[in-house]
């Protein structure tokens, strides 16, 4: 085990949180990780996040250890997150980029350049009218655990991964949906924009794991019962 990567075993208190979790999702045994790309102030966007402009403004500086790193340990973080994956869960206002005249194609999307393709669960109040993409995507109007217990359903075996937006990230974890929260730190500063965890209940973890590269710092953490 290298400095860079540093990693710890179930401990028993991780193994109780699961349960406790799976308690809430009634028995559903698929692992559900919460992971999102963050500055070193917060946020999660850059100002002024849109379907035209994305993350907003300097938001895609987020993102570049998916998308513009030649790193070894960020591609090694995408192609475990994507072999991982059995299914995704998302907000609308995630979904509305992603399917938007800017969002993804197919050469880039989920897992970045790897565009991966599992079944995606919306959160939603109506699902829209049309699609541009050709993916595998519900719309679920009963609520952010109903998409997470669907997710599990579709998942069997492989983990069930919630990509955001921030809003539905701090609600899976005031909600104690999660087992694992991993956020890939980006070094840089933007100042505004959509905040991870502005308004959040006091939540304790156990940390999991510390992977550096040069384009991001990738945490990982149990969420403790």
């Amino acid at each position: 085990m290298s400095a860079g990567d540093r990693r710890a075993p179930m401990s028993f208190g991780r193994q109780r949180g699961l349960h406790r979790r799976r308690a809430v999702l009634g028995g559903l045994m698929s692992k559900v990780v919460a992971d999102i790309s963050m500055s070193l102030d917060g946020f999660v966007t850059g100002p002024d996040p849109d379907p035209e402009h994305g993350l907003g403004r300097g938001g895609e500086s987020l993102h570049a250890w998916a998308v513009a790193s030649s790193d070894d340990v960020d591609a090694e973080v995408l192609r475990e997150t994507a072999e991982e994956t059995g299914a995704v869960v998302m907000g609308r206002r995630l979904f509305d980029f992603v399917d938007g005249p800017h969002g993804w194609n197919d050469d880039m999307g989920y897992g970045a350049k790897l565009a991966a393709t599992p079944p995606f669960f919306v959160v939603t109040h109506a699902a829209p009218a049309e699609l541009r993409l050709g993916l595998d995507f519900t719309f679920v109007t009963a609520g952010l655990k109903a998409a997470i217990e669907q997710a599990c359903a579709a998942a069997g075996a492989k983990k069930v991964f919630v990509m955001g937006g921030g809003d539905v990230i701090r609600q899976c974890v005031d909600a104690g949906l999660v087992d694992e929260l991993r956020i890939h730190l980006a070094p840089v500063v933007l100042g505004s924009g959509i905040a991870l965890f502005t308004g959040c209940q006091r939540r304790q973890f156990t940390q999991r794991s510390v992977r550096v590269s040069s384009t991001a710092t990738h945490l990982s953490y149990d969420l403790r019962a």
